[in-house]
């Protein structure tokens, strides 16, 4: 059963930084062969993607969030992160890890090719 685990949520002041970690787990789950996404959702609203980063390295960044955000992984740890910067009342939501196996440039921000979920960690910022 392969779990992800985030962490590293919680409540910041507009212009603040964050940084989140996601946890890989799980028996026959090779985290360096899956793409690696973070979803938020606030209240009312579609999940939707933030930023995700392929088996190969490559960046995928919803435009809200492109120069302020930044997603990274370590392999050797089964791990990965999500450094929030500048951040702003919009950014308030849920944020959810989740992996995609494989994955490509094209199915990197697409919601429905994942198929591992994390818990989801609060994020909250005031202004």
């Amino acid at each position: 059963q392969v779990q992800l685990v985030e962490s590293g949520g919680g409540l910041v002041q507009a212009g603040g930084s964050l940084r989140l970690s996601c946890a890989a787990s799980g028996r026959s789950f090779t985290f360096s062969s899956y793409t690696l996404g973070w979803f938020r959702q606030a209240p009312g609203n579609k999940r939707e993607i933030v930023a995700a980063i392929s088996w190969s390295g490559r960046t995928y960044y919803a435009d809200s969030v492109k120069g302020r955000f930044s997603i990274s992984r370590d392999n050797a740890n089964n791990t990965v992160y999500l450094q929030m910067n500048s951040l702003e009342p919009e950014d308030t939501a849920v944020y959810y890890c989740a992996a995609q196996p494989g994955g490509s440039i094209t199915t990197m921000p697409l919601l429905l090719r994942y198929d591992r979920w994390g818990q989801g960690t609060q994020v909250t910022v005031s202004s």
